[in-house]
């Protein structure tokens, strides 16, 4: 009988200290899936063109300025990204930048619908 009352206290023991720890447990809460901080430059992008300190760069080493800046803007475009801008009336008035926007777009829509 003697170890039968031991058995019972120390099962009595147990219990309460499962029901002690499951009680500060949940108290706590649990932390949420980690999401990334958003990006501030994509949030504050200023509408038209993107002053050049913010620009992706690509190397067109060799191409004129305004083909160059045809470029990124029809590329950025063509892959969604917050960077993409098509200066409408600049893509009437300036060859260069049309040439530029339309290799742009349509190399990188091919790279990303590749991917």
């Amino acid at each position: 009988m003697k170890k039968e009352q031991e058995m019972l206290r120390v099962n009595v023991v147990m219990i309460t200290v499962a029901l002690l720890a499951g009680c500060t447990m949940a108290k706590r809460p649990l932390p949420g899936p980690a999401q990334p901080a958003p990006d501030p430059v994509v949030q504050q992008r200023p509408s038209g063109p993107l002053p050049p300190s913010t620009r992706p760069a690509y190397n067109l080493a060799g191409y004129p300025k305004a083909a160059q800046e045809g470029y990124v803007d029809g590329c950025e475009t063509a892959k969604q990204s917050a960077y993409g801008f098509k200066d409408k009336k600049r893509y009437a008035a300036d060859t260069q930048y049309q040439m530029g926007w339309n290799d742009g777009f349509s190399i990188c829509r091919g790279k990303h619908q590749q991917n």
